[in-house]
Formats: C-alpha cells, structure tokens, sequence
C-alpha cells in the first residue's frame, strides 16, 4: 500500500468542489443539516463528491502547533492519574484527550492530548513536573 502524502495548500488555489465538500461536513458536525442528502444540497455539490472527496480534506488548524501528546508509563496507584492531570492544569494547559490502558504488571500506558494556546508554560517544565509526581515512571513528549 502506497504511502499518503500531504500539502499545505492555501484554499484560493483549489478547486471550488474542496470548500463545499468542507462546508457540507461541517453542516453535518454543527447539527445545521441532519443527513448526508441535506448537507450536500445545503452546500451546492453531488453526493458523489461528499463522498469521494469527505475523508481526504482535512482544514488546518493553527492551533494545531500547539497540541501535542504526552506519553506516560504510572504506576497502578490510587491519585497518580489525577496528580498528572492536577500538574498540566497547573501548567495552564486544556485536556483534549485520555486514553488508558489497562494496567499491565502494576503499570498503566496513559496518553493524554494537551492543548498549550493558553499557557506560557514550556512543554520541557511541565514533563519535568508530571516526572517528580510519585507513581510516575516516565514521561514523554510524543
């Protein structure tokens, strides 16, 4: 299977079928239209386009830079998870995401997504923080 490439294309430059493909989807997320069939007439293209162009555009976000991940290994603790999360509020960052795993051998992968917008924290100070939390095996940026 062929590898995906990606561009960052200014929208001007692309065919007006992108944008209405992007309108109809965000029709559909905002609850604006409630099908498929009300979405692509609301936004002026076929069914055919919606779905042969829906799930390769993807907008960019500028905010998007400052998002990233933070991979954890905890100990099987009762307060370790809310320590961390305790340490990035303090950092002034905004949870967009957990994922846990079940704990294997005493110790639990958790992945959490962070926004950084509103924080003038660096991501090296607030690993550092999450690392002298008891319970805390490692911590990473990923």
């Amino acid at each position: 299977m062929e590898k995906s490439k990606y561009y960052i294309i200014d929208a001007s430059i692309l065919p007006e079928v992108y944008g209405k493909v992007d309108e109809a989807k965000n029709l559909l997320l905002s609850g604006e239209a409630t099908s498929v069939s009300q979405a692509v007439k609301m936004a002026g293209i076929s069914r055919s386009a919606y779905y042969k162009y829906k799930d390769k555009i993807i907008p960019y976000e500028s905010g998007a830079k400052d998002t990233v991940t933070i991979d954890a290994k905890l100990l099987d603790n009762a307060g370790v998870l809310s320590a961390v999360m305790t340490q990035i509020y303090l950092a002034g960052a905004n949870v967009l995401s957990i994922n846990q795993s079940s704990p294997v051998g005493g110790i639990a992968n958790v992945s959490v997504t962070v926004s950084l917008e509103s924080t003038d924290t660096t991501t090296q100070e607030m690993i550092s923080k999450i690392k002298e939390i008891g319970g805390v095996k490692s911590a990473e940026i990923i």
